[in-house]
Order: structure tokens, then sequence, then C-alpha cells
């Protein structure tokens, strides 16, 4: 009778031996004498591999030779609490069979201490690893929290278009959509490309955020959140830089400015603590092997409750602080990391939430001060990667905002339906967006965000 598979993860908390069970996946390292080998076999759902005891003279030689690293094996064996140290059962081998073979003399991934670089050139083959592993089961399970969160607050999943003519940014780097042969596109009279003949009948491109769309979501449903891909076609090669990543936008009617900094901490706090709960051994990994003091700053935040303060106030405290920064401060500037990380790390101690920035450094959609010169914007700021999170209340007077959007000369073309909202059933509102694989970034403490993306968009590199 075919004995049904057994995920390594659940065999490895056992405390009951003697069973004769099956294990599927592929072969780490393999180690041992003239009459014994040790297979370390992964299959993906634990940093932990299980050892496989082979006796070699029960198993034919030439199966035994295609049981090398990056092999892929179904072994079935008896379960036995293990002698060895570090672990707590092995597997004593009855019968193997090779699914595929990984050549010695090709496989990428014969040697331990590959370099992040390396590894990003072979994508293709990098979750294999212990610390790709690790980063996106962290990621699967960081998702599962951000949906478990918002349908426990009474939010619903709102999916906003990929595909849009607005550019809620006002930034202009988008990436087009067309289906219009750019080589011999049709022509206005004034010599520009006729979009009227394109596939959607305008100008389109990949949306930046799912913001202007979720907002009318809120407007009628209460409380949506959106998570899906958005795109920036910015020619940045940073380790901070993707042209496609992931977005989560909630966004709620009748919170304002100090309902949105709540809703924001809570939100970080219990993502947080579910990573540290259900990814425990993959963080402990991360924590020993690439920063040690990520467990650390997890606490930090944690522990801390965020401190609040004025754009202005943070400005202050920055110019008298003595410290000299590679960007000036000065009230009207766009903070830079340092300035935030500074604030954090530094200063206050813990994470911080400034609010009321000059309404000239924000988008157009926050809603205005009294004063005319700040809005009521919001950057969550967290030890060593600054801003995590970008939100506001929304201006919801129609005056006001059709008034900022003149004074940014935007086109009123692609905003036209979003400006009517105002004009029917306007109501105070506010939301927020956080890039996903910032908040992974943060979670694993790796130092450059194409390791937290199974597949990075940057520029030049969309082969895997």
């Amino acid at each position: 009778m075919e004995i049904k598979r057994t995920r390594i993860v659940e065999l490895l908390n056992k405390t009951e031996f003697g069973e004769t069970v099956c294990v599927k996946g592929w072969v780490r390292t393999r180690r041992g004498n003239k009459q014994v080998a040790f297979i370390a076999l992964n299959d993906g759902s634990t940093i932990h591999s299980i050892q496989i005891v082979i006796d070699l003279v029960r198993f034919d030689e030439e199966l035994l030779k295609g049981i090398t690293t990056g092999a892929c094996i179904a072994v079935n064996g008896l379960l036995v609490e293990s002698q060895g140290q570090g672990q707590t059962a092995e597997i004593q081998a009855q019968d193997i069979e090779i699914y595929g073979k990984a050549d010695p003399a090709t496989y990428p991934l014969q040697k331990k201490g590959h370099s992040l670089e390396f590894l990003r050139e072979i994508a293709y083959l990098r979750p294999r690893t212990n610390t790709f592993g690790a980063i996106f089961r962290i990621r699967h399970h960081l998702a599962f929290a951000i949906h478990d969160y918002f349908n426990k607050q009474g939010f619903y999943y709102f999916h906003t278009p990929i595909i849009t003519a607005s550019d809620a940014e006002g930034a202009g780097s988008m990436f087009q959509v067309t289906m219009l042969d750019m080589n011999k596109a049709p022509l206005t009279e004034d010599q520009k490309i006729d979009y009227s003949q394109d596939f959607f009948g305008r100008h389109t491109n990949l949306t930046v955020s799912g913001q202007l769309e979720g907002e009318l979501g809120a407007m009628a449903l209460g409380g949506i959140y959106t998570f899906g891909p958005t795109f920036r076609a910015e020619n940045s090669n940073t380790p901070r830089h993707l042209a496609e990543f992931w977005m989560i936008e909630p966004e709620v009617a009748f919170n304002d400015i100090n309902d949105n900094m709540n809703l924001a901490e809570d939100f970080l706090k219990y993502v947080i603590s579910y990573a540290m709960e259900h990814c425990k051994d993959d963080i402990e990994f991360l924590n020993k092997m690439y920063d040690n003091e990520l467990l650390d700053r997890l606490n930090f935040v944690l522990d801390n409750r965020f401190v609040r303060l004025t754009y202005t106030e943070g400005v202050e405290i920055l110019e008298k602080s003595g410290k000299k920064f590679d960007f000036p401060v000065y009230w009207g500037a766009d903070l830079q990391s340092e300035h935030e990380r500074y604030l954090v790390e530094e200063h206050f101690k813990c994470p911080v939430i400034l609010t009321d920035y000059p309404k000239e450094i924000k988008s157009f959609y926050m809603k205005q001060n009294d004063d005319g010169k700040t809005v009521r914007g919001m950057d969550v700021l967290f030890p060593k990667i600054g801003e995590i999170i970008g939100g506001s209340e929304r201006e919801a007077d129609y005056e006001k905002l059709l008034n900022r959007i003149k004074e940014l000369n935007m086109s009123m073309d692609s905003l036209w339906w979003y400006i009517d909202t105002r004009k029917f059933g306007t109501a105070p509102h506010a939301g927020f967006g956080l890039g996903f694989e910032r908040l992974v970034l943060f979670i694993t403490g790796m130092g450059n965000i194409r390791d937290v993306i199974p597949f990075p968009r940057t520029p030049k590199n969309a082969e895997f």
C-alpha cells in the first residue's frame, strides 16, 4: 500500500517514533563513509532538514550515485529518534526513488556560502536555499496576516484596476499600456499620437497605486483595503527600489488623521507579532546568519508606543541636534532616511509618526490645514529603514481639491471622476500605503529589496 507523504515540518514535531513514513524533497547535503550515507533532505516546509540514514549495502550502487546535492527524491523509511545533536528525528531509509537528478558538474548550488548577488543571477533556483526558503515563507505568513487583520477589523478586500488612465502620485513615472504599433502609430491633426484608436480609446498605464479607486470603495463600504501589484518606471538601480512591487492600501470613511495613526500602529504591531509567532525558526535563522540585531529591532517596535509629532517639531529637533547630515535640514525639505532614522534611533528611541507636512512636498489629495501651508499627511518611521508607511487624511472639500489640482497643473481629464466624488455625499476619510516588500525587508533584516520578492523587476532585469 502506498504511504501518504508527510511534510518534514510535521515529522520534526513528532514525539512518537517507530512509524513507517514517506518524505519527498531535495537533497541539501550528502556525507558518510563506505557503509552508511547521511542525507539532509528539505521539502520547503521548514528551515530545518531531516536526516535520511542510508545503509549502503541495501541499495543499488547506480541508484546511490544519483543521490547528489540538488536531486529530488522520495524516501520511505522508519521514523526513529535521532542520536545526533541538533535534531529530534531521522529516517532509516527502506525505499528510495529518484524523481530528478542534479548533475554535480553543472548544478549551481553545489557549495554553501554563495553571495546574494550571485543568487540573484539564478533567481529560478534561489528559493531552494535556506535563506530564500526562510524569506519566502515569512512573505507568505505576512500576506496571510494582512488579510487576517483587515478581515477581523471588518474591512473589505477591494480590487482596484492594474490598468489605469490616472496617475495617483502625480509623478509621471509610469509604464504605458498600448496595442498601437509605435513605429506607425496614428496621429492627430497636431501630430500627437491618437490614443482614441488604441485598445482602451485613451492613453493608459500600469498603476502606481490603487488609492484613488480605493477611496471610492470606502465611500460605499466604509472600510476597504487593497493588496496588489503596482508599478513605477523610475530608472533607479538602488537597494530600495523595484519597478514591480506590492502595495497594501486601506481607506476608511469617517476616519481623521488620528484614527489613521491608530490604525497604522495597530496594524503594524499585529503583522509583526504574527510573524514572530508563526515564523520563529526562520527569523532566528536570519538573525543568526544576516542581522544579529533583527530580533531586537522587531521587539523594539512591539514594545514601544509610537511617538507622534508634527513635521515642524521634527525639523526643529533635527536642526538642534548638532549632528552633521549628508542632506541639509530645513523647513520645507523632504526628509531623508538619515533624518528619519535619527529621530527613531537616537532621539526618541522608539518608532515615530510625523504629521502635518508642508503641502508643497506632499500629494494633491491630502487634506489642507487651516494654516494654508501644511497638510494632514503622516509618515510612520522605523529603525534601520526610515519611512515604512505613508498616508494622510484625504481632502474632502470639492473646491479645495479642485484648486489644488489646478495649482499643480494636473490633468482634469483623467481625474474628473475622483473630483466628482466630493460633490455627491462627501465625507471625511483617511488611509495609508504600505509597500509590502518594505515590510518584508524590515521583518527579514535583509539589506536589498531585490532579495524579498521571488523575481525582482528592476531596470534591465526581467529575465525570470
